[in-house]
């Protein structure tokens, strides 16, 4: 079993920043934490400061729960696709990730749910699918072909639940739709975190998806109604909800940065920051495809070619931490939104946090947070390769 030391670093786990902390692994857990010199040798020494100048950060592992590609690859591709894009993001910090699957016919969306389910037992940094769609409110369809949404039925349900085979970790879905409030009983007794999100639902109608069991909203402000003072919408009730889980894009187009500051503030520790990120992240401009749909990228933007929706982003998680930093979010506060509030959304307790017993997985950031080292359960990735 091969030991890791990682010292002289400021340790941001679980709200809390450290200075001159330490942490060792041994194999793929965290096995101690402490300050100044008390570390023990170890198979592998690395100097924090050296690594990554002075004022470097060591964080948990990043963790995306909805992203859909990088590096010109689509996760609803196949598995080398889904291989590549990973590789992508974990460079940035992600070191696990829920595969986002956009609306397809349901034969081929089960077959991709599948695929993903047969990867989880191979790559152990993807932790299950999310089904973005179909069961998504046209009106708020977003990048989603409108032709193929369609209310949840008991029938569909089990299909796609057949298929992933337990790996099924979230679902999105328009709580007013007919059987909506039916589907997210069954998916959560299934096991499945279902989250708000494409819907035309208000607080009335959100509010009965979360107490049916909803627990997330998919990226907040966006592709839902506004939150307003006479109708709080959705986002609104979610607020209002302790147990709600919070998505949101923090690339300062989906959000403003000064309302990423605003929902961390009134929703602390439950705000996830994702990158819903589509084919074109780390990728440049140009034309892609995102499900059926194409997408054009131009100055890092991801729209719809011809009516100009926002098409999910370009953006990788180090970037939505320096993002939530400049405009006023706390280090410790904008790290656990990467990190630990997305590790409870999908009752991940062994993620989310360095912290003895929990899988080893860290990211060295330098002072302007941009990542020096990547360990996942232990192994550290080349990001010189």
């Amino acid at each position: 079993m091969t030991s890791t030391v990682i010292h002289s670093a400021r340790l941001v786990t679980a709200g809390v920043e450290t200075a001159d902390a330490w942490v060792r692994f041994e194999g793929a857990q965290v096995a101690a934490i402490g300050t100044g010199d008390g570390w023990e040798p170890a198979d592998r020494v690395v100097d924090a400061t050296d690594a990554a100048g002075p004022g470097a950060v060591l964080t948990p592992g990043f963790l995306d729960l909805h992203g859909h590609g990088g590096a010109g690859h689509a996760y609803d591709d196949g598995p080398d696709d889904v291989r590549a894009a990973r590789a992508l993001h974990r460079a940035h910090g992600t070191t696990r990730a829920v595969v986002s699957l956009v609306t397809a016919p349901p034969p081929l969306l089960a077959r991709r749910a599948a695929m993903v389910a047969e990867l989880t037992r191979t790559d152990a940094d993807i932790l299950g699918s999310h089904l973005e769609g179909p069961f998504l409110a046209p009106a708020r369809r977003g990048a989603h072909e409108a032709a193929l949404l369609t209310p949840p039925t008991a029938h569909l349900l089990d299909a796609f639940l057949a298929a992933g085979d337990d790996t099924i970790v979230q679902v999105t879905l328009a709580p007013e739709l007919p059987g909506g409030l039916d589907a997210v009983r069954r998916l959560v007794s299934a096991g499945v975190a279902v989250a708000v999100g494409h819907t035309e639902a208000g607080w009335d109608e959100a509010s009965a998806a979360f107490d049916a069991g909803a627990s997330l909203v998919t990226h907040a402000f966006n592709a839902m109604p506004g939150l307003g003072h006479r109708a709080p919408g959705p986002l609104g009730a979610a607020l209002a909800r302790d147990g709600v889980t919070i998505e949101a894009i923090a690339d300062g187009v989906h959000v403003h940065p000064a309302l990423i500051r605003v929902l961390m503030d009134a929703a602390p520790r439950r705000v996830a920051l994702i990158t819903d990120a589509m084919a074109a992240a780390g990728s440049g401009g140009g034309r892609y495809l995102l499900g059926a749909l194409d997408v054009d990228v131009t100055d890092g933007v991801a729209r719809l070619a011809g009516d100009g929706t926002i098409a999910g982003s370009t953006l990788t998680q180090d970037a939505a931490l320096r993002t939530a930093v400049a405009a006023g979010v706390s280090l410790p506060v904008a790290v656990e939104a990467l990190t630990g509030a997305p590790a409870r959304a999908i009752a991940r307790d062994d993620l989310g946090a360095l912290a003895p017993g929990r899988l080893a997985d860290a990211v060295l950031l330098d002072a302007r947070l941009t990542v020096r080292g990547v360990w996942t359960a232990g192994a550290n990735l080349d990001l010189t390769a």
